[in-house]
């Protein structure tokens, strides 16, 4: 007899001004559960829950972060932050950065990862930005392969970028442009 079959979950990235307790409490249960297994959220050690909702909550308080989530059947179970610049920094006004980019282990293999990378690149455009910057750790293999299978250019290598668990990984840092130069006209 063979088994039924299952529904595809409903998936979802979308950027959020605020969290309602559910959603808060959902969120750092994955950013638990992704720091755990070693996600390259930042943290090597869940940090406990009081300091991830006030994390959490103050992304939400910065004028410069967008927190964009993805939802697996309308739960959150990851997310990523689209910084950008300051104010101040007019010569790189035109480039964003991807940061802390995850989904918890229990929702992956749905191409998730992939929905919230371009989630964040479309609200990049959105915004008018033209280049969108990341970095990511060595040992993210599936991000590193996932960011050059969507067209990130690797740009530098850091040899001494994080510690992870007492050893020194190298960083890897990426690029990619999400509009094109208009064409210069040359003076005659």
């Amino acid at each position: 007899m063979s088994e039924p079959a299952r529904a595809r979950p409903r998936l979802s990235v979308e950027p959020v001004e605020t969290l309602d307790d559910a959603d808060l409490a959902a969120l750092c249960e994955a950013t638990d559960a992704a720091i755990i297994d070693g996600g390259g959220f930042g943290w090597v050690n869940p940090p406990g829950r009081r300091a991830l909702e006030s994390y959490y909550r103050g992304v939400l308080l910065v004028p410069e972060r967008e927190l964009i989530v993805a939802r697996m059947d309308g739960m959150v179970v990851g997310s990523a932050h689209l910084v950008k610049p300051p104010k101040n920094n007019e010569a790189q006004s035109f480039s964003a950065q991807l940061m802390h980019a995850f989904v918890a282990p229990y929702a992956r293999g749905h191409g998730l990862a992939r929905m919230l990378t371009l989630g964040v690149e479309s609200r990049a455009r959105e915004l008018g930005y033209h280049v969108l910057n990341l970095d990511v750790r060595e040992t993210q293999t599936a991000a590193i392969h996932m960011y050059e299978a969507l067209g990130y250019e690797k740009w530098g290598t850091h040899p001494n970028y994080a510690l992870v668990r007492g050893r020194i990984v190298q960083g890897f840092y990426y690029c990619k442009r999400l509009r094109q130069k208009k064409a210069q006209v040359a003076e005659t």
